[in-house]
C-alpha cells in the first residue's frame, strides 16, 4: 500500500483530486489479503472518461461477486498527478485500496482507442512493471488487454502477455478460475499462458513468429508453441437475457463525460455499413428482452440515483420492439422525472411514436448520421439512408419542438469527390431550411445545426481493409473546401484532425513491427495522444524516421486482395471472402440490403438472428 501521508500532500495541489480517492458509492473495497486472485481493470485515459465505460462496470461487479475474486480500478493520471507522483516516487495505484498496481495478478486494459497505446505504456511504467512481456517475471502481474482494439492486437503485441479477443463476460472468470487453480498447484507464468491459450478466445502473441516477404508485407504467422492454436475464434455471448449484467453502477463523486445510466439493448447490427468495424465484428444481432431491460433499468436506476437513462446499443432504433420497451420504460419512470435517451439514431429508422414517448420528460439535441454528402457515397458506404428519410425526420422533429441538430460525416470514405464533400454542405443546409420555411408560429426554439466530419480511417474487417486512407494533405484540401462553402451563422462546421487521424490509421492497420514505434514514442514523451494539446504529431514523425519506419505503407496503402493482414488469425465469424465480396460491391456503388431481410452468408454459422425477421 502506498504512503497515505505523501499520497493527501500531493492531492492538495492537484486539479481534481477526487479523480484519485475512491470511496464513491458503490465501490467495492475487500481485504486483499483474504482473496485469490487480484485484478486491476486499467483504463489508458483519466478517470473522467474511464467512469463513463460501459464494459468497466460490468467486469467490476462481475468480479467483485465473486467471492474469492477482487477487481480494483486504475486510470491514466492527469499530467499535474503525474508530475507529483515521479517527484514524490508514489508509485501507480488502485483507486479501491490505494495498493500498488504491480502488487496485483492481473492487470486488464481495455483497449478503446488506438491513439491510447503509449498511456498503456504509461501506466506500466508509473507501475514499476516491465513494459516489454519478454521482460517480466515471476512476480510481475500478467498484463492482458481486450476491448474493440484487439480486432488488430499486432501493434502492441510486445507488451501484451495475452489478449482476450470477444466478449468477455464468460471468459473473465474464466481465465480467474484457471490462474486460481494454478497458482494453487505452484504452475508457473509460462505454464499458465500454456493453459490459458486453450481457452477460445485468448491470442498469446509470444507463442507466434511473424514472418515477412521481401516488399515488406506478411509471408505468414507461425506457431511456435504446441498449445496456441492456428486461428483464434472470438468469444460471443449468445443469451443476453441470461448473461451476467450489472444491477449497480459506481456513482463518480465529480462530472464525467456521461453522468448517466447506460443500458445495453443488444449487441451487433444487421445493416452492413461497409466502414463500420463493429457492425462486423459484433455480429450477429442479439438482444435482451424488454422484461429484462425494464428490470435492470430500474435496479440501476434505484442504486445510483441518476435522472438519464440511456439506451445503448449500436443503432438503438432497430431494437425490434422499441416502442414497447420506451413505453413501459416511460411508465415506470416519468413520475421519477428519469429521462431516456437514444444515441445511434439512424434516420431511416427514427419513429414519431418513440420520439413522442421519450419528450414526455425532456428535450435534449437530437443526433444523426448521414456519414456521407451525396446518396452515390451513401450507396458505396452501404449506409441505406435516403436524402427523403432526412427530410421526413428532421420534419418531424421540428413539428415536436426540437431545434438543435448535430450530423455526422465522415470525409475520405473511398471514391469521394469534390460534389460529395460539397454534398455535406447542401445537407446542413436543407436542414436550416426545412426549419426557416415553416410557418414563424411554428417554429420552436432558436435553431442550431452542427455538421462534424471525422477523417475516415479504413480498419480491419471491414470490406474497406484493402483500401488505402486519404493522405493529410487531400484531407487538409476537402475539408478547406467545405469550411469555405460553410457561411451560414446557423450552421456550425466542426472537423477531427487528420494528423491524428494519420496515425491512427498507422496503428490500426499496423503489424507487429509498430510495438517498436510505439515504444520509441512513449521514450520520446508521447502520452495522452488522443488529447489534441499532448498530441505530439512531429516526435512521431521523428520516431518513424529513426526506426525506419514507413508510415504511408500502413496507412496510405492500397492492399492487394491476396495480400495477408496482420489480423487474418482473427475468426470473427464474418469470412474474408465476404468482405471482398462487398468492397467489390462498394467499388459498383452496390448497395446490400439489411440482413432482417434475408441472410446475405455472411459466414456466420448457425447465427442465433437466423429466421427471426423473415
Amino acid at each position: 500500500m502506498i504512503d497515505a501521508e505523501k499520497l493527501d500532500r500531493i492531492l492538495k495541489k492537484v486539479e481534481k483530486p477526487a479523480r484519485y480517492i475512491g470511496m464513491e458509492e458503490n465501490s467495492v473495497v475487500k481485504d486483499l489479503e483474504k482473496v485469490k486472485v487480484k485484478f486491476a481493470f486499467c483504463f489508458p485515459d483519466i478517470y473522467d472518461v474511464g467512469m463513463s465505460h460501459l464494459g468497466l462496470h460490468i467486469i467490476y461487479n462481475l468480479i467483485n461477486d465473486q467471492e474469492e475474486y477482487a477487481c480494483e480500478r486504475v486510470f491514466s493520471p492527469w499530467t499535474d498527478m503525474e508530475d507529483f507522483m515521479r517527484e514524490d516516487n508514489i508509485p501507480l495505484y488502485t483507486l479501491e485500496n490505494k495498493e500498488e498496481i504491480k502488487n496485483f495478478d492481473f492487470l486488464g486494459f481495455t483497449l478503446q482507442y488506438e491513439m491510447s497505446y503509449t498511456n498503456i505504456l504509461n501506466i506500466l511504467d508509473l507501475g514499476e512493471i516491465p513494459l516489454l512481456s519478454k521482460d517480466r517475471g515471476e512476480e510481475d502481474p500478467l498484463v492482458i488487454a481486450s476491448g474493440p482494439c484487439v480486432y488488430n492486437p499486432e501493434p502492441i503485441a510486445d507488451f501484451i502477455d495475452f489478449f482476450l479477443v470477444g466478449e468477455g463476460e464468460e471468459i473473465t472468470l474464466e481465465i480467474l478460475d484457471l490462474y486460481k487453480l494454478h497458482k494453487e498447484n505452484g504452475g508457473d507464468r509460462k505454464g499458465f499462458l500454456k493453459e490459458v491459450v486453450k481457452l477460445e478466445g485468448i491470442y498469446v502473441p509470444s507463442f507466434y513468429e511473424i514472418e515477412y516477404k521481401e516488399d515488406d508485407t506478411i509471408k505468414e504467422m507461425k506457431r511456435i508453441v504446441e498449445e496456441a492454436p492456428t486461428s483464434v475464434k472470438k468469444r460471443m455471448i449468445l443469451d443476453l437475457d441470461t448473461m451476467y449484467s450489472p444491477e449497480k453502477m459506481i456513482v463518480p463523486l465529480i462530472e464525467t463525460v456521461h453522468d448517466r445510466v447506460s443500458m445495453e439493448i443488444f449487441r451487433g447490427c444487421t445493416h452492413g455499413c461497409r466502414f463500420c468495424q463493429a457492425g462486423m465484428t459484433y455480429r450477429p444481432i442479439r438482444e435482451k428482452s424488454v422484461d429484462r431491460v425494464v428490470e435492470l433499468a430500474e435496479k440501476l436506476v434505484k442504486s445510483t440515483g441518476y435522472e438519464n437513462v440511456s439506451l445503448s446499443s449500436l443503432s438503438s432504433c432497430d431494437y425490434s420492439e422499441l416502442y414497447l420497451l420506451i413505453s413501459k420504460l416511460m411508465e415506470t419512470f416519468e413520475d421519477k422525472k428519469v429521462g431516456i435517451s437514444l444515441p445511434s439514431l439512424r434516420l431511416d429508422s427514427f419513429s414519431i411514436d418513440i420520439l413522442k414517448e421519450i419528450e414526455r420528460v425532456r428535450k435534449s439535441g437530437l443526433t444523426f448520421a448521414p456519414e456521407a454528402g451525396s446518396q452515390r457515397l451513401r450507396d458505396v458506404i452501404n449506409k441505406g439512408i435516403t436524402e427523403e428519410d432526412l427530410v421526413n425526420t428532421i420534419s418531424y422533429i421540428f413539428d415536436e419542438g426540437w431545434s438543435t441538430v448535430k450530423l455526422y460525416f465522415m470525409l475520405g470514405l473511398p471514391t469521394e469527390t469534390d460534389e460529395d464533400v460539397l454534398g455535406i454542405k447542401d445537407l446542413a443546409y436543407l436542414v436550416k431550411d426545412l426549419f426557416f420555411d415553416r410557418p414563424k408560429e411554428d417554429r420552436k426554439g432558436n435553431l442550431k445545426v452542427t455538421a462534424s466530419a471525422a477523417c475516415f480511417v479504413p480498419k480491419p474487417f471491414t470490406p474497406f481493409q484493402w483500401v488505402g486512407q486519404t493522405t493529410m494533405d487531400e484531407f487538409y484540401r476537402r475539408i478547406y473546401l467545405l469550411r469555405d462553402e460553410i457561411k451560414d451563422p446557423k450552421i456550425k462546421f466542426n472537423y477531427h484532425d487528420p494528423k491524428l487521424s494519420y496515425m491512427e490509421g498507422v496503428i490500426a492497420r499496423g503489424d507487429r513491427r509498430l510495438s517498436s514505434l510505439i515504444l520509441r514514442a512513449f521514450e520520446k514523451g508521447c502520452k495522452f495522444d488522443g488529447w489534441s494539446e499532448h498530441f505530439k504529431y512531429e516526435t512521431w514523425l521523428e520516431a518513424m524516421d529513426e526506426l525506419g519506419i514507413d508510415g504511408e505503407f500502413y496507412a496510405n496503402r492500397k492492399r492487394d486482395e491476396d495480400e495477408v493482414f496482420a489480423w487474418d488469425f482473427i475468426d470473427i465469424g464474418v469470412s474474408k471472402e465476404y468482405l471482398k465480396k462487398e468492397y467489390h460491391r462498394a467499388i459498383s456503388e452496390e448497395t446490400t440490403s439489411d440482413c432482417r431481410d434475408g441472410c446475405r452468408s455472411c459466414g456466420i454459422s448457425d447465427c442465433v438472428m437466423r429466421g427471426v425477421y423473415s
